[in-house]
This record gives structure tokens, C-alpha cells and sequence, in this order.
């Protein structure tokens, strides 16, 4: 059993006693938490909630419902939904807050509780840490019965959210049906399933093979939308009936693309291929985390524009894209964010700029992909004893490496020309996790394991 308690929400495996789970009382005394800060924070007393499809959504989402009807709260639920599209609903329902249940790429027996403010955008970390001191203190109060919150559902607001991807500027339904594209989809039997298939038709797509749509919450294979893990979508591609492949991950924020042949696309590439697009029918800056692959930045500069990094995690690189007025954003794992439409992760959005980006382009998926600079990314870690502390570490690195470019906003990143290399430590684990990224995939495994022995030799030193 587990459960973890972040400045980003609570996320835990079902089951198990209360405090070594994600348990109904656990349940309950977060969403009163976060229910007692939004009253504090905001005077809309109402709250937007939706899920994904996982087995235990409807238990989490009844007793979120309900915990927050007993705080005074009004309750609008969307029911089986996506990420985004709660986000988009916060502010176009006046409301206080919102909340999630997800556990995004988690596998079947994980479930969460994302949180998000008035605007629709995850909560920041001085906020989250209100929460986490609200829930451990048990600093919430509890309505009269007369002044019990209101509970109300609302079923239309897929469809709004693929009316709003149809009026975004850069998206061209026309442009995308005049290609005749025939798509195949894996939607992991969540709340995709639902909306992916008619977002693909209402944007004219002409062929949509469905794998993986029930939105039962049975995965079929792990849930995060990596190349181990999409065997069969791929094997689907490879006889040549289809044009591209897409797979979501089970909240839908974060989107994966295959080409023609069966081959990837590569998770990277989404935010840059659409900001690529963005880019090039208007001039602006971009943001990605500081583990996402340069190519963002090579095509950002291209096109004119200023490319910056921010620290790993999406309230981190919103506010960034902010600060920067970048008009396109995103994390590398195919979140991406389009200020145009809401400040957040969206595949739905993704999808709509991704396909008018090939319709317009003329030619494949893998032709397009051939047309970015090719880095290969290497992800690797190394564990330490409990006793070694990994802040000195990161620290005699960072000397080591002194005359190149260093960004230290989240570890420690080293840049050597077009290569670098990413050094985060875990924040519960004594683990480093090392990316690197190069020209080819034997360059960017040796650059991780120069740093690597680079570790070991400041360690027994000691």
C-alpha cells in the first residue's frame, strides 16, 4: 500500500488502513482541506469535479461529492471527464476550484486527487502547502444542515470542450478533412474513449479505428503512453491501412502520436511538432521543462522566437510560460499547453493543432517527424545509501562542471553544446535521476555514464 501526500494533491494505491492508503477517511479529510481552503480563498462556493475511467472513481468521486456538500459546498459534476476539460469548466462556471480524480499514467490500482484554483491551473506549491497543513491539522469546519452544499451533474461539457478545440484560431476542420486522414486510437479504456473518437470526427477525420475505448477503466497494458508499453497500435500501423496512430494517456492531458509505419513519433515530439506549427503562423517564445529535448528550443529560434526552461512539473512551467509571454508550452512527456485555449495540459487541443499541422504539411507522419532535429534521450538513476547526502553531491558536480552552462532551478543541468545532461534528486528517495540527450542514443548513454562514475568517484572519496 501507498499513499503520498504532495503540494500537488494526495495519490495512493486503494485499500489498506487509513495514513498506508488512499482509504475512504483519507479521502474524505483531504477533499475537507481542500474544500476549507477554497471557502477561505474564493467567494464562489462551488467546485467543478470529474474523473477518469479507473474502477475506483466512482467510490472516490461519491465520497469527494459528498464530503464537500458537507462543508457548504456546491458540487458541479462532470462525471467520467477529462483533465482539461475540467480545467476548462472551473472558470466558466465561476467556480472556486476544482478536482480531478486521476492518477493519470498510474496503473489500475492507483488513484489521486488534482487541484486546481479559480482559474482552472494546479494549485501552487505555497497553496498545496496550505492544504497538506489544513489536512493535518484538521482545520476544517463542517455546515449546518440547512446550509448543506448542492450537488448537480452536468454531461455536455465533452462536447464543449471539442466545440472549443473546432473555434481555436489555428485549428482548420477543413484543412484536416480534405486529407482523408484514417487514424487509428488506443484510449486505455478510459474517459478518451468517450471523447477522442468524436473529436477525431467532428474535425473530419474520415477512418477512425478504435482500440481500447471502453471506458471501463481495465487497462490493457501499462497506461503511460510509451513505446514498451503501445505494442498492439503499433502491430495495427504496420500493415499500412492508416495514416497516423494516437494514443492518450487515461485523463487525457498528455498525447502520443505514431506514424504510418508503426514507428514512433515520439513523445517529445508532440509539443514540438505543434509548436513548430504555432510558430509558424505566429512569431513568440516557448517553455518546456528542463528534462524535455532540445528541439523545442532549435525550433523555437528558427522561427525567431526566445526558447526558456523551467523546473519539472506543469504549475512550474505555466508560470514560466507567463512570465515569458510564450504562446506555446509544454512538458516533453506530450503535455502540450496553448495559452490561446487554457493554461494547461490538453491532448484534445493537441490533437487539433497536430492534425491541421500534417493536413497543411502534405505528406506523412514520418516525413514530418524526418523534418525535426533528431536527439535521443537517455533516462537513467542512480541509488544512494540513505547516510550520502545527495545535495553535496549535485554540488561537487556542479564545480566539476563549472565552465560550461549551468541551470540550477531544479538540480542541476549541464549543458555541453547541443548535448546535456539532468541531474534531479528524489524528494522521497535517496535517488538521482540523470537524463541526458544527444545526436544518438549510444552518445547520450555514454554522457549519462560519464556522470554517473562521476557520482561514484565523489562518493568514495569520502
Amino acid at each position: 500500500m501507498a499513499l503520498i501526500k504532495s503540494i500537488s494533491g494526495i495519490r495512493g494505491t486503494i485499500g489498506g488502513k487509513p495514513g498506508d492508503g488512499l482509504s475512504p477517511i483519507d479521502i474524505v479529510k483531504f477533499s475537507a482541506a481542500y474544500g476549507a481552503w477554497v471557502l477561505e480563498n474564493s467567494s464562489n462556493k462551488k467546485i467543478v469535479l470529474g474523473r477518469d475511467a479507473r474502477i475506483s472513481g466512482k467510490m472516490v468521486s461519491q465520497l469527494v461529492a459528498s464530503t464537500l456538500q458537507g462543508l457548504g459546498i456546491d458540487v458541479i459534476d462532470l462525471g467520467l471527464s477529462t483533465t482539461p476539460t475540467v480545467e476548462l469548466a472551473v472558470p466558466r462556471e465561476n467556480a472556486g476550484g476544482g478536482i480531478i480524480i486521476t492518477a493519470s499514467h498510474n496503473p489500475i490500482q492507483w488513484n489521486a486527487l488534482k487541484l486546481l484554483n479559480s482559474q482552472g491551473e494546479f494549485i501552487s506549491d505555497s497553496e498545496g502547502k496550505e492544504v497538506l497543513e489544513k489536512a493535518e491539522n484538521a482545520d476544517f469546519t463542517f455546515a449546518e444542515v440547512r446550509k448543506l452544499g448542492n450537488y448537480s451533474q452536468r454531461e455536455d461539457y465533452l462536447d464543449i470542450h471539442i466545440q472549443h478545440v473546432l473555434d481555436l484560431k489555428l485549428v482548420d476542420p477543413a484543412a484536416i478533412a480534405a486529407r482523408k486522414f484514417k487514424i487509428v486510437i488506443d484510449c486505455v479504456n478510459s474517459s478518451g474513449g468517450l471523447v477522442i473518437p468524436k473529436l477525431l470526427t467532428a474535425l473530419g477525420v474520415e477512418v477512425i479505428e478504435k482500440m481500447y475505448c471502453e471506458p471501463n477503466g481495465d487497462f490493457p497494458h501499462n497506461p503511460e503512453p510509451l513505446p514498451e508499453h503501445l505494442r498492439d497500435i503499433s502491430l495495427k500501423l504496420e500493415n499500412g491501412n492508416f495514416d497516423l496512430g494516437i494514443v492518450v494517456d487515461p485523463d487525457v492531458d498528455r498525447l502520443a502520436f505514431l506514424n504510418e509505419d508503426g514507428s514512433f513519433f515520439g513523445e517529445e515530439y508532440t509539443l514540438v511538432a505543434v509548436a513548430d506549427y504555432v510558430l509558424s503562423q505566429q512569431k513568440g517564445n516557448t517553455v518546456s521543462n528542463l528534462s524535455s529535448t532540445r528541439a523545442l528550443r532549435d525550433v523555437t529560434e528558427l522561427r525567431g522566437g526566445e526558447y526558456n526552461a523551467a523546473a519539472v512539473g506543469e504549475v512550474n512551467v505555466v508560470n514560466q510560460m507567463k512570465a515569458t509571454n510564450a504562446i506555446i508550452g509544454g512538458e516533453g512527456n506530450g503535455g502540450v499547453i496553448y495559452p490561446e485555449s487554457h493554461y494547461g495540459r490538453d491532448a484534445l487541443v493537441g490533437i487539433g493543432l497536430f492534425l491541421t499541422h500534417l493536413a497543411k504539411f502534405g505528406k506523412s507522419a514520418s516525413r514530418l517527424r524526418a523534418s525535426y532535429p533528431g536527439y535521443f534521450i537517455s533516462k537513467n538513476k542512480i541509488e544512494l545509501t540513505p547516510s550520502i547526502n545527495v545535495d553535496s553531491i549535485l554540488e561537487k558536480i556542479q564545480r566539476k562542471y563549472q565552465k560550461y552552462p549551468i541551470n540550477t532551478i531544479d538540480g542541476v543541468k549541464i549543458e555541453f553544446d547541443k548535448e546535456w545532461v539532468h541531474l534531479r534528486k528524489s524528494n522521497t528517495e535517496p535517488i538521482i535521476r540523470i537524463y541526458s540527450e544527444s545526436g544518438t542514443s549510444a552518445t547520450a548513454e555514454h554522457l549519462a555514464n560519464k556522470i554517473i562514475l562521476d557520482i561514484k568517484e565523489i562518493i568514495s572519496e569520502k
